[in-house]
């Protein structure tokens, strides 16, 4: 059990939308679930000339939104106190040096101090370097934590080049690089499904797995990001980093113990045995597309290159599917599909493990010779649950099957949904690392995706296009190595390709 010590929570970009949508509601949260030590202090840092209390009333703004069933007056009154606020120009050292010496001489600060930097990754350097010049990163008086936020570099060089300037400056240990999908009770859900029932353990392998899916879809467009999501695109956005984390979840080893260290060696240890794609190979292996005009909800959707801040030839892909295999013992020849896409018709993310047929037909000739494989799947969002397809036969006098839903969902009708930043700000307040990035995964999982971004940054003229409101381009089955895969949709049984 880690230890909780009181620390002053430092915000840069308090007043952004990270902080108003997630950062500030999850720190109440955490208040409301009595889980912050007494002394914690909020220290919020941004450009505005702004007051304590004019702070107070800008967070309550943010609460409001966001609370669940509503801000409680007594507990925010409480939490209230915690609040303070600086003023801090992200490249003006003096205005560093001002917070320091605000922190160390205000008996009020504790000396233990989390730098969260919900900025621009563009500034994390800068910050960075001005918060080492100015001394705040001394830990004579206690110890210091930064919190980075995706993307970790635009690709491989470029991550390698930010590692750089974050080591010059900071050990490992005190670089928290966050992956908001770690923190879902799902995810971590997952880990616990896997490891604590032994009933699973003989069926995890090469030889009963017919292929996994990992997706995640989104209905929504680029909105405001349009400026970062066209130099980013969904590759580089989702894939490289959350969904591959996923990925390492699903098929890592167990580690020998629950540790941070070991269970991110054993994540490091997928993300390096995934085969290497060749880039004549890369076509074979992926698909992109992006989002023209549709309907959703029965309103009229904008095509992506009528999206603000989008300039009317790019090819920047809405749409990213990738094949990946995993050269090792368990996953040889397993096929894992991720794929992830804006404007599509559903909002979910969800992983989809499909078993193999049983090796020997013994319905064959009969009316059910054509058997629905069994699925178990794991809904991550919005639907939060674990269920396990199987085929049962329909009462009555003929051979006639049925496909039922074992439902594992491990939430209870009286317990409500945590955010993921609550676990993910309790962990970094406790030391703990399990859920953030080694700087190892995140250049490994750089490396899976470049040989794919090299090859279509090449190709300028041409893209595949789908509907606002469809699941994606036709052409995004041709990865399949089967003709009987298909992608899952949906939570509920299949069975357009088989009769159930």
């Amino acid at each position: 059990m880690y230890k909780i010590d009181p620390c002053t929570y430092v915000i840069f970009g308090a007043t952004g939308n990270l902080s108003k949508i997630k950062l500030m509601p999850a720190l109440y949260h955490l208040e409301v679930e009595n889980r912050l030590p007494e002394e914690t202090i909020i220290l919020g840092s941004g450009r505005r000339d702004w007051d304590r209390e004019h702070w107070i009333n800008e967070v309550r703004k943010m609460i409001e939104a966001k609370a669940r069933g509503g801000i409680n007056e007594e507990i925010f009154e409480k939490f209230s106190h915690r609040l303070h606020y600086h003023k801090t120009d992200l490249n003006d050292l003096d205005g560093f040096k001002k917070l320091n010496e605000l922190i160390l001489h205000e008996e009020k600060f504790p000396k233990n101090i989390a730098y969260y930097l919900a900025i621009k990754p563009d500034d994390f350097g800068i910050v960075v370097e001005n918060l080492s010049e100015s001394k705040c990163l001394n830990e004579e008086n206690g110890w210091r934590r930064i919190i980075i936020e995706k993307p970790f570099g635009y690709d491989l060089q470029s991550a390698q080049a930010l590692q750089k300037k974050l080591s010059k400056y900071l050990k490992e240990d005190q670089i928290y690089r966050i992956d908001h999908y770690l923190g879902k009770g799902t995810v971590q859900n997952l880990l616990v499904y896997r490891f604590a029932n032994i009933l699973l353990e003989p069926l995890w392998n090469r030889n009963y797995i017919d292929h996994v899916q990992i997706t995640h879809s989104e209905n929504l467009g680029v909105g405001s990001r349009g400026y970062y999501y066209d130099s980013a695109g969904a590759l580089r956005d989702m894939i490289q980093s959350h969904l591959l984390q996923l990925l390492t979840l699903v098929a890592m080893e167990p580690p020998v113990a629950m540790d941070a260290e070991s269970l991110r060696d054993e994540k490091v240890k997928v993300l390096k045995s995934v085969r290497s794609i060749h880039p004549d190979a890369v076509h074979a292996h992926s698909v992109r597309g992006q989002y023209t005009g549709g309907i959703i909800g029965g309103e009229k959707i904008n095509g992506y290159l009528q999206e603000k801040d989008i300039p009317e030839d790019s090819v920047t892909e809405t749409y990213a599917a990738l094949k990946l295999y995993i050269d090792n013992w368990r996953w040889s020849g397993v096929p894992f599909y991720l794929r992830t896409g804006k404007r599509l018709k559903e909002n979910q993310s969800a992983i989809s493990i499909c078993f193999k047929h049983p090796p020997q037909q013994l319905f064959k000739n009969t009316r059910i010779d054509k058997l629905y494989p069994n699925w178990i799947l794991l809904g991550i969002q919005p639907d939060e649950c674990i269920r396990q397809e199987i085929t049962v036969k329909e009462p009555g006098l003929t051979m006639k099957t049925r496909i039922i839903s074992l439902d594992a969902s491990f939430r209870q009708e009286n317990e409500h949904s945590m955010d993921a930043y609550e676990d993910l700000l309790l962990d970094i307040m406790e030391g703990d690392r399990t859920l953030f990035l080694r700087f190892d995964e995140v250049s490994t999982a750089w490396k899976i995706v470049e040989p794919i971004l090299k090859v279509w940054a090449s190709e300028r003229e041409y893209i595949n296009t789908y509907a606002a409101g469809s699941w994606g381009p036709k052409e995004a089955g041709d990865i399949f190595d089967n003709k009987n895969h298909f992608w899952r949709h949906s939570l509920e049984k299949e069975c357009e390709n088989y009769e159930c």
